[in-house]
Order: C-alpha cells, then sequence, then structure tokens
C-alpha cells in the first residue's frame, strides 16, 4: 500500500528511508513509542519484508531527526506521486492541538486548548490538504502559537513547493482575516471562509444583509469592494443550539431550586449571597443577557426575558462564507461546497489524534524529532485513509481488517543442509477478501534474512508485574 501511494519511493531506498517506511507502518499497526515499534518488528516481518538491517530504538529516535531533515524534499515528492484531485489549485488548511503528558518537549506551552485539558502543555498542529483531503504537509508550532500566526508559512509553502496556477486557500472563520487576506492578494490566490458572529451583527447593522436572505436555501451579495458573501441559515443546526440553549438553561432552574431548599432549611443563611452565585453562574453559561434573577424575600426566582432571547437566537444556525473568487468561476453552490469540504481536514484530526493513529502520548521532547513524529502520524493517515475507502464496501473499520490480517502468520520450515524459508500459508477466504479490495498479491514465500531486532531498553520489573 505504501509503495502504491509513492510512500516508498519518497522515502528512498536507504537504510534511514526504510526505517522511516517501517516506523509509518509500525504506527498503522499499533499506536506506541519507538520502543514497542521495535518490538512489534519482531513479530511482524519487517526484516524479511523491507530488508531492514539490525536495528534498536536509538536508531529510530535517529531517524525522526532525519525525518524532519528530509520533511520538506518528502512532501514535495508525494505532491507530485498524488493523483489529479478533483479540484486542483484549491487547498484546505486547519489547526488543532495535542496535549503534552511531560514538561519537557521543546514545542510544549500552555495555549488554547481544543482538548479541553486544563493545566496542560500542548503543541499546535497545522495540516495543508488538498481538495480531496489528502494531507500534503504537517507543521509543528508552540503550543501557544495563535492560529493566524501559523497560516503566512502556509501561503509560502504552496507558492514555492506546491503552487503554480490557480491558487484557492479555505480557511475556517479564526484563520484568514484581514492581514492573511492581504498576504493571499499578493500572491494573487484567492480565499474562502467564514465571518464571525459580531461580524455579521455589523452588517446586519449596516444594512449590507438582511435577516431574511437567511431564509433562502443560499443566498448571496456583493459588498462594495468586491467581496462576496454568501449566507444561509442550517435548520438542524439551529434546532441543536436551541436544545442545547434549553439543557443548560435547565441546569440554572435545577440550581435556583436547590439554593431555594437551602435558603429554606437554613434561616440564617444569606439570601445576596446565593442571588450574587447564580447570577455568576448564569454570567459564566452566557445566559446574563435574555434571563431575569431576582430576589422576594428569601425567594429566589429566575424567568426569561422573551425579547432578549429572541435577539439572542435570531442567528442560530446562520453563516456567511467570504471569498474573492469571481462568481464566473466559482458560483455560490461552489463556494458554499468547497468551504464544506474543511471537514475532510477534521476528520484527519480525528483519525491522527484519538481514532486510530493516535498522535498522543508523544515520546519525544526534541524539536526534530516532535516534527519526525507528526510527520509519521501524517504520513500513516495516507495509508489509513486509503485502506477505509478501499474496505468501505466491505463494512468493516481499517482496524477490523488488520486484526483480520493479523491472523495470517508465517510458516518456518527447516529442512536439513538447507537455507531456512518462511513460508506464507494460502489466505483463507475472508483474509483473501481484503487483499483482493486493496489490490495486495501475497507472495508464496519470503527470505530469512536471520537479523536481531533488539531493543536496549528493557521492561522494568514493575513493568512486567502489569
Amino acid at each position: 500500500m505504501a509503495r502504491a501511494l509513492g510512500l516508498e519511493q519518497a522515502l528512498g531506498t536507504t537504510e534511514q528511508g526504510k526505517l522511516a517506511l517501517w516506523q509509518i507502518i509500525a504506527r498503522v499497526l499499533d499506536q506506541g513509542s519507538r520502543l514497542s515499534a521495535v518490538r512489534l518488528a519482531t513479530t511482524h516481518a519487517a526484516g524479511e519484508i523491507l530488508g531492514l538491517k539490525p536495528f534498536d530504538e536509538n536508531a529510530l529516535y535517529a531517524n525522526l531527526d532525519w525525518l524532519a531533515a528530509q520533511q520538506a524534499e518528502i512532501e514535495k515528492r508525494l505532491f507530485d506521486h498524488r493523483p489529479a484531485p478533483s479540484t486542483p489549485g484549491l487547498f484546505l488548511y486547519d489547526v488543532t492541538s495535542s496535549y503534552l503528558e511531560g514538561e519537557h518537549n521543546a514545542f510544549g506551552a500552555f495555549g488554547y486548548n481544543r482538548d479541553g485539558k486544563r493545566g496542560k502543555r500542548q503543541i499546535v498542529i497545522g495540516l495543508l490538504c488538498d481538495s480531496s483531503g489528502r494531507p500534503l504537509s504537517i507543521e509543528v508550532f508552540p503550543g501557544n502559537t495563535q492560529d493566524l500566526k501559523t497560516f503566512s508559512g502556509q501561503i509560502e509553502k504552496v507558492a514555492t513547493r506546491f503552487g503554480g496556477g490557480d491558487i484557492t486557500f479555505v480557511g475556517d472563520r479564526g484563520m484568514i482575516k484581514t492581514p492573511q487576506i492581504k498576504a493571499l492578494g499578493e500572491r494573487q490566490f484567492h480565499y474562502i471562509t467564514a465571518i464571525t458572529k459580531p461580524q455579521i451583527e455589523a452588517l446586519l447593522a449596516q444594512g449590507a444583509l438582511q435577516m431574511n436572505l437567511f431564509d433562502e436555501a443560499l443566498a448571496e451579495i456583493t459588498s462594495s469592494e468586491a467581496e462576496r458573501y454568501v449566507l444561509r441559515r442550517n435548520p438542524a443546526r439551529a434546532r441543536e443550539i436551541t436544545a442545547s440553549r434549553e439543557d443548560r438553561y435547565r441546569t440554572l432552574v435545577d440550581a435556583v431550586t436547590a439554593a431555594n431548599a437551602y435558603l429554606a432549611y437554613y434561616p440564617r443563611a444569606k439570601p445576596d449571597l446565593a442571588l450574587n452565585k447564580l447570577q455568576r453562574r448564569a454570567e459564566r453559561l452566557r445566559f446574563h443577557e435574555w434571563t431575569t434573577l431576582a430576589l422576594k424575600g428569601r425567594t429566589l426566582h429566575l424567568g426569561k426575558d422573551l425579547d432578549a432571547l429572541a435577539e439572542c437566537a435570531k442567528l442560530d444556525g446562520c453563516y456567511v462564507l467570504k471569498t474573492d473568487l469571481p462568481a464566473s468561476n466559482a458560483p455560490k453552490e461552489i463556494v458554499h461546497d468547497r468551504y464544506k469540504d474543511l471537514a475532510l481536514v477534521e476528520w484527519a484530526f480525528r483519525d491522527s489524534k484519538t481514532v486510530h493513529l493516535e498522535m498522543r502520548p508523544i515520546y519525544v521532547r526534541l524539536e526534530a524529532r516532535t516534527r519526525g513524529h507528526a510527520l509519521v502520524v501524517m504520513l500513516g493517515y495516507l495509508i489509513v485513509h486509503e485502506l477505509a475507502e478501499r474496505w468501505r464496501h466491505l463494512d468493516l473499520t481499517v482496524q477490523e481488517g488488520l486484526d483480520r490480517l493479523a491472523t495470517l502468520c508465517l510458516t518456518e520450515i527447516h529442512l536439513p543442509g538447507q537455507s531456512v524459508v518462511h513460508q506464507i500459508p494460502l489466505p483463507n477466504p475472508a483474509i483473501q477478501e481484503l487483499l483482493d479490495a486493496a489490490q495486495v498479491q501475497l507472495p508464496s514465500k519470503l527470505p530469512y534474512p536471520g537479523i536481531a531486532v533488539t531493543t536496549k531498553t528493557k521492561l522494568t520489573e514493575r513493568r512486567k508485574l502489569l
């Protein structure tokens, strides 16, 4: 599969290239450390298939340094090898963060934590994809880097490595703003992004937008600066927001009920303190604009300001896209569909961070090795993504398919006076179905290299007991 995707060619046939390929394959098979990747090589015929020399975990750590140094060239080779995307010249970009368990990573810093892990340092990861969601480049930033500050490097990357011709960047509302739009214009690149809720409200106040436009399936207006706005309301999203608002409001109702019970049971308790506490909670929940909290005697009363609630909810499910693409080349439907393609980057993050490839835990500290680790995960995603496509009609996940393939074992044959032979038995129908769908044909036997793959680090007695 790596050969079909151009990974083997991009990494090269040197010993470092082979080690890098094993790190990628090991990441797909099992999401562990470099130590675990060495142990995995002893049970998955890595030496026989890849022709590796004896290695240990130190060789894999050094290989991460090599990967980081070769990253630009590897990504360029993969870009040149990829199949032509459905929309050439369109690039999707988004960022995420990944928290750290340790405190000594070179990129580790406190920042906006998307994982909800308070008190944890993190790294920021930017992923650039083509229009089909195929990753082209991954970059690691310090954990306190703002999304906007990661974008200029992507413009330079596309211009020098992946560019040429008519280029359009698609980024989320926090990614492409005025400075980024200016930088894109200097390269004569185009953009598709979304604007924030305050920006929508400002356009409504200016009369540039009207609320009735959101009731149409897909509306469009052109500003005086030749910027186009594509807008609509998503009814399903509006219902989700309304339901979420009501759920959170019920938590405030329960808190008021509990506070009144407490005040009734303890006559010396101070009602003013209870009121202040609930008001602060309403502010944290962002309910203070449309809720009313009053104290009558020793009883707290909670209510809704319906006019304020209607004003707060008027933009539920509404969104506005912004682009400088001419309507003749990109009608509003195309702009809308291309922005929705950002979900492909989010899906890549989902698989890379938590589902199959598990970027965490990050067992490295040095800058180059962190970059190399992220590149291994991205390249592993290429294999996982391709297997998912080829096995889609079989109604099973990639992990289920790999677990099924893991039951296929080599037979080691020893004959007097002859060299050892590794023979591959005939696959059963279930395994053969997976191989056929992946367009892979197994050989009948493998050479016996006789290499010793061992780890320098041994498990402690405590870990053995676990």
